[in-house]
Parts: C-alpha cells; sequence; structure tokens
C-alpha cells in the first residue's frame, strides 16, 4: 500500500507541475511577454490546455460567470493542495501504522 501513496503523490506533483506552467504562462501572454503566434508558445499553451481541460471544465459549471477572470484554475490548484495535505496525513493508512 505505500507504492500506492507515492504513486499518488507522483501524479499529484506532476499534476501540480503542470497547473503552475499553465498559471505562469498565461501570466506571460496576458502581459504579453509570450505571443501565441509563435509556434512553440502555440504548442506549449494548446497542450497545457489540453491537458488541464477535464480538471477546469467541472469547476467551471459550479462557479458563478466572471466575465474576463477565470477562477476555474485557482479552485482546482487550492483542492489539489488540500488533497495532497489530506494523503500526507493519513499516510499512516497506507503503511500500515
Amino acid at each position: 500500500m505505500g507504492s500506492l501513496f507515492e504513486a499518488l503523490m507522483i501524479i499529484l506533483n506532476v499534476v501540480w507541475f503542470i497547473m503552475i506552467a499553465h498559471i505562469i504562462m498565461s501570466w506571460l501572454i496576458g502581459f504579453q511577454v509570450l505571443n501565441t503566434r509563435q509556434p512553440i508558445v502555440a504548442q506549449i499553451w494548446y497542450g497545457l490546455n489540453r491537458l488541464l481541460e477535464p480538471i477546469y471544465a467541472p469547476i467551471r459549471n459550479f462557479l458563478p460567470s466572471t466575465p474576463g477572470l477565470d477562477l476555474a484554475p485557482l479552485v482546482a490548484f487550492v483542492v489539489l493542495l488540500i488533497v495532497q495535505r489530506v494523503l500526507v496525513n493519513n499516510a499512516g493508512f497506507f503503511y500500515g501504522f
């Protein structure tokens, strides 16, 4: 069961890294530091959006409409951190303590 805990933590850490990259890239695109007309930037942006849209879409259904401000990444990031903390606090369950 310990390996299950470690696998879950690795998956959550990878999702955390992808979300951080997406958030930073969205800021850079918003402040026009990056241009989505550049092929590599467009490919990375499209790939990150494709990876994270299944996570963000259900959250957007529950959030109120806020034009110009997407709160789904913030909510998803907070939920991810909460899930990580819950797993760490209950690690004894996985290791049989």
